[in-house]
């Protein structure tokens, strides 16, 4: 996982070192939000990541925080490291992410404290994975990059089909009783599957299109996603990977 997680930071280093100082302040899909914003967060989420793991009582003010604007936090994060020069901002996110890791490889088996919820260190890295693959989308966007999708979008997909009945909370929905059959394609072509494997799928299409939808990167109508049932349907309208308000989200560019 940690590896992973290292292989994901590494790619979206790879393309945001050889920009230019103005090319930080491009616009990204995120509204107010350029590519130091982008990274200026993951680098602040690292940080809060960082004090849940060995700094109790810093964390506990991030949480307090959190609590009275969790909305407001977030901004004032990524706004902190956009007003830094890049060359600074970039050190700030690799010295996080690397002392991070450091810390969830040496926690164990223990319940770290995060925003509203506990995690393992597993599901932490996991959900490390996660934000860094959907922030470097939107700097992937920003640019003008099509990155090539790999087998790391499986810990982006597990967490948009665990995370389904929070995605349904959020909305103020009552989540089905019952859990999904999710039969996802891989990239190298082969399926991944969570659910019952006694039954056919209530959602399938590409892993690609499922983690642009869980993490609100595409709008649903823009993606080759299936659902089977009325349930799965309204699903795919609510589902969200990440914690927090569901946001705005993006606005379909092709009607369908």
């Amino acid at each position: 996982m940690l590896d992973d997680l290292a292989a994901e930071s590494a790619e979206l280093d790879a393309l945001v070192a050889v920009l230019p100082g103005p090319a930080w302040t491009t616009p990204t899909p995120a509204p107010g939000w350029t590519v130091a914003h982008q990274i200026g967060h993951l680098a602040w989420t690292d940080h809060a990541a960082l004090a849940a793991a060995t700094d109790p009582d810093t964390f506990a003010e991030i949480r307090r925080a959190a609590a009275a604007d969790l909305t407001g936090l977030i901004e004032a994060g990524a706004a902190d490291g956009a007003t830094l020069p890049p060359a600074d901002l970039l050190a700030r996110w690799r010295e996080g992410r690397a002392a991070l890791a450091a810390a969830l490889a040496a926690a164990g088996r223990v319940r770290l404290p995060w925003i509203g919820t506990t995690m393992s260190p597993t599901s932490m890295a996991t959900a490390r994975i996660m934000e860094t693959w959907a922030h470097g989308q939107d700097v992937a966007d920003a640019l003008g990059v099509e990155r090539v999708p790999t087998g790391r979008l499986r810990h982006v997909a597990h967490l948009g089909v665990i995370t389904r009945d929070h995605a349904f909370g959020v909305h103020g929905r009552i989540p089905p009783a019952e859990p999904f059959r999710v039969e996802l394609t891989a990239p190298d072509g082969s399926t991944w599957a969570w659910g019952p494997g006694d039954r056919a799928a209530d959602v399938s299409g590409p892993a690609l299109d499922f983690d642009l939808l869980v993490t609100r990167r595409r709008h649903r109508a823009d993606l080759s996603l299936t659902a089977t049932t009325a349930a799965a349907d309204e699903w795919l309208d609510l589902a969200q990977a990440f914690a927090g308000p569901p946001g705005p989200g993006r606005s379909a560019s092709r009607a369908g």
